[in-house]
């Protein structure tokens, strides 16, 4: 009796090419990374952190005047919004710089932007005892679900000098 051997036939191996590989692992790592950056920009800003102790006490001799808000279009069509006013120093210490956080608002009370700016600082100099000295806040990125009224205005920060 002969034996009877069939071949069987072989598989084909289905080979990708390195290039492809390369190419999905790319556009899936950057497709990652555009969701986790997505992710923390909606994230909300974090609450402004507590004022020292020293700073907390001294709060109460600083005092705002005249602050006022203009929007304007800026050179490249572009809204902003200034806020302008004073700051009085009517304690007995030398100022170097003076944080406030300007929070604004959407039309149900939301906050849409909470930025710390500085209104005294080493740029601008600081502020004696008794002294009062202006500021210009120019803001070109609130948006456009803010309620268009004054932002609220909370004194963040205060490094004496």
């Amino acid at each position: 009796m002969a034996a009877n051997k069939t071949a069987t036939p072989k598989k084909k191996q289905i080979s990708i090419p390195p290039l492809a590989i390369v190419i999905v692992l790319a556009l899936g790592a950057g497709l990652a990374g555009f969701l986790y950056l997505d992710r923390a920009a909606k994230r909300p800003p974090p609450p402004p952190p507590p004022l020292t102790a020293e700073a907390r006490v001294y709060v109460r001799y600083l005092k705002l005047s005249d602050v006022q808000m203009n929007a304007h279009e800026s050179y490249l069509k572009q809204s902003v919004v200034e806020i302008t006013g004073n700051i009085e120093n009517a304690g007995d210490r030398k100022l170097a710089l003076v944080e406030i956080w300007c929070v604004f608002y959407d039309a149900y009370g939301q906050v849409v932007l909470r930025e710390p700016v500085p209104i005294v600082s080493k740029k601008t100099g600081g502020v004696a005892p008794g002294e009062t000295k202006s500021f210009r806040l120019p803001f070109d990125n609130i948006p456009e679900s803010w309620n268009q009224m004054m932002p609220q205005l909370v004194i963040a920060r205060i490094d004496f000098g």
